[in-house]
């Protein structure tokens, strides 16, 4: 097992909160790891019909067989249980009693966040980072073929044929995921949608476009964007507002979690094909950003990332916003430094006013630190 950068974190958590909750999408890990942490745990796959079936007809007495020191796997499908987890919690009072793993789909059921406020630590796990397979030496250092292949923890565990295996996975989540959470009666218009949303990848979200080209509503749009953001495939990333600025664009950036699939969806059949491919800017700006979100979840930072852009053009592709620091990123694909190194970070710095480092990323080897910021090879991301 490639060891995960979540995990001290979720195992201090067990030892003061009655419940941990690991989410994350389909195949991001998240059975291996509690598994790996929590050896000693009862574990309970609730995809499992037998298993199922006995904690919806019968809550009690499931509770009475699984009472402390229980994993539930893909607890989401059944969501009686939550009422049945806080008063069974508030009553027993044993740290670490439960660990829930599932789709971030269970904190949007009717009450359940309410119910287990201040009863649960949540952590999000994604794929795996970068960052993570450095560690075992199971990363790549030619960035087409690490963005094609992605982080899904099974293409790392055994010889997959990967193309073979992102068409499962697909059909998988919208046969059990999509219908899980949602009656959408065409999924074959919902998967031209998925593959349509991959084309906008690092764009900004336009709804009427999606809905015009998919071929429904733009709120449908809005829906089916919530089902993907809520089981991990896409995030949306937040424009950075200050008050300098009337014209800044307010409208968030649409990003998918995992490059690997992000390439499956655009027909993308080999890393030699991305290169020259017309979208490769966008993915390669996917696969930093992603990075830093997993950056942010693997290290419990309390830092946020955001965008900046106005309405003359400038723009900051990556914006991290720590507690006395705003640090402004340039995303490259090329794998030379450009001449203006830092784009309009410089112009942007002098109207945001605060403090930072400006940076580029770029698809070379080499690192600099030049007057007014630093450039940083993709290998070397989260380094200064």
């Amino acid at each position: 097992m490639i060891p995960r950068l979540i995990s001290l974190a979720v195992k201090k958590a067990a030892k003061t909160m009655p419940m941990v909750g690991i989410l994350g999408p389909r195949q991001s890990g998240k059975t291996t790891l509690t598994q790996a942490l929590f050896p000693d745990y009862k574990y309970v796959n609730l995809e499992l019909p037998e298993n199922r079936h006995f904690a919806e007809d019968d809550p009690q007495g499931f509770f009475s067989q699984y009472s402390d020191h229980v994993i539930l796997d893909e607890v989401q499908r059944v969501p009686l249980l939550f009422s049945y987890l806080q008063v069974k919690t508030d009553a027993d009072k044993i740290k670490g009693q439960y660990v829930l793993t599932g789709s971030q789909h269970f904190l949007m059921l009717g009450g359940i966040s309410q119910t287990l406020a201040g009863r649960i630590a949540l952590f999000n796990l994604y794929p795996f980072s970068y960052e993570e397979l450095k560690t075992v030496k199971k990363q790549s250092h030619n960035a087409p073929e690490q963005i094609w292949k992605g982080g899904y923890p099974r293409l790392y565990d055994q010889k997959t044929d990967i193309p073979l295996w992102f068409g499962s996975y697909i059909q998988t989540y919208l046969e059990r995921d999509i219908s899980l959470i949602s009656h959408i009666e065409n999924l074959r218009t919902f998967e031209n949608f998925l593959h349509l949303a991959a084309g906008r990848s690092g764009q900004l979200l336009n709804l009427s476009s999606l809905a015009n080209d998919t071929g429904v509503s733009h709120n449908t749009i809005k829906s089916w964007l919530n089902l993907l953001e809520t089981s991990g495939i896409i995030f949306l990333l937040k424009p950075f507002y200050t008050n300098i600025n009337k014209r800044l664009i307010k409208t968030p950036k649409l990003y998918f979690v995992d490059t690997g699939l992000l390439c499956h969806l655009l027909g993308i059949h080999s890393s030699a094909q991305l290169p020259t491919y017309p979208l490769y800017g966008q993915i390669f700006e996917t696969f930093v950003v992603s990075e830093y979100l997993k950056n942010i979840a693997n290290h419990q930072l309390f830092t946020k990332i955001y965008f900046w852009r106005n309405r003359e053009g400038l723009e900051a592709d990556l914006v991290i916003e720590g507690a006395k620091k705003l640090t402004l990123f340039e995303i490259k694909s090329s794998q030379t430094i450009p001449i203006t190194p830092f784009g309009h970070l410089p112009n942007i710095r002098s109207l945001i006013k605060k403090e930072g480092d400006n940076i580029l990323i770029y698809g070379g080897d080499g690192k600099q630190k030049r007057t007014n910021g630093i450039v940083l090879p993709w290998t070397q991301m989260l380094q200064k």
